[in-house]
């Protein structure tokens, strides 16, 4: 099946939510990453938070990084995604290997350990809007909730989920945002919580149902759900060598001489999406002269 996001509301448009099934691009990113199951299941969440968060941008270059930095093996996490359902991100530290949690699962929040959730909204304004605030337990869902809450005002919950293959490729991947409006009832938001209070486990529910609006059927049990919007979703990066040749020209031609010099190839990686780029010396000595006349 095909990764796609839908955008839906509830009671009478009290609830906004969002979900997703991202098995694929999470797949993706672990093969072009080739990352630990731990760090899988840590960028999995993460690419699958800012992929849901990036189709809640309405213009058609808005774009949406998050980044955890926190203290524990994998160092950090950067995300980036569009509102067009284009999504792709990176780990600090691929290869993580720790015990799993007492209860089996993979121990992400100690792979995460504690630090600094940043979300930065580049939506064409003069100024980026910057988002911060503490991990409260490294496991993203958790996170994510509390910077809704805590920088945007806005009463959420947040479920997201990678499960893993015995071979160490993604099984299942995915999961939710259900917001509270400002003119919710008392009623509706105290069923909601009892909803949401029942989920124990989002890739369990995706076992199951397959589909992001069978995980809101779920989810919002009782209320009227309506889909508004279907979104594909994949592991997308726009790097090329083009880009790459234009920031080889933006280090200066003292830095450009010395590579040429050594008089060998040399190879830049993108973060993002880890593809090699390699320039020969011919190359090198090309982007020279174009920076000289620049």
């Amino acid at each position: 099946m095909e990764d796609y996001m839908v955008r839906a509301v509830a009671a009478n448009e009290q609830i906004r939510a969002f979900a997703a099934v991202t098995t694929n691009l999470t797949e993706e990113a672990r093969r072009r990453h080739n990352t630990s199951p731990v760090v899988t299941a840590a960028l999995g969440r993460l690419l699958t938070g800012g992929a849901m968060m990036g189709i809640m941008m309405k213009g058609e270059k808005d774009l949406l990084t998050i980044r955890v930095k926190g203290d524990g093996p994998v160092g950090g996490i950067t995300v980036t995604a569009d509102s067009k359902g284009n999504v792709k991100g990176y780990p600090e530290n691929p290869q993580v290997m720790i015990h799993a949690r007492p209860d089996g699962k993979l121990d992400v929040a100690g792979a995460i350990g504690r630090g600094i959730l940043t979300v930065i909204k580049d939506l064409g304004m003069k100024e980026p809007y910057s988002g911060e605030v503490d991990l409260q337990t490294g496991e993203i869902g958790d996170d994510l909730t509390y910077y809704f809450a805590a920088s945007e005002q806005i009463p959420s919950a947040v479920g997201v989920g990678v499960l893993m293959n015995r071979d160490n490729t993604v099984r299942q991947a995915g999961g939710f945002i259900l917001q509270v409006m400002p003119f919710a009832q008392e009623e509706v938001i105290a069923r909601l919580e009892e909803n949401v209070g029942k989920v124990k486990s989002v890739t369990a529910i995706l076992e199951e149902v397959k589909t992001p609006e069978k995980l809101l059927e779920t989810l919002l049990a009782g209320f009227d759900l309506k889909i508004n919007e279907k979104v594909p979703a994949f592991f997308s990066c726009n790097c090329s060598k083009e880009r790459v040749e234009k920031a080889l020209i933006s280090i200066g031609c003292k830095e450009l001489n010395e590579m040429i010099q050594e008089g060998k190839p040399i190879e830049l990686n993108c973060h993002f999406c880890n593809t090699q780029y390699e320039f020969t010396v011919e190359e090198l000595k090309k982007i020279l002269r174009q920076t000289k006349r620049a």
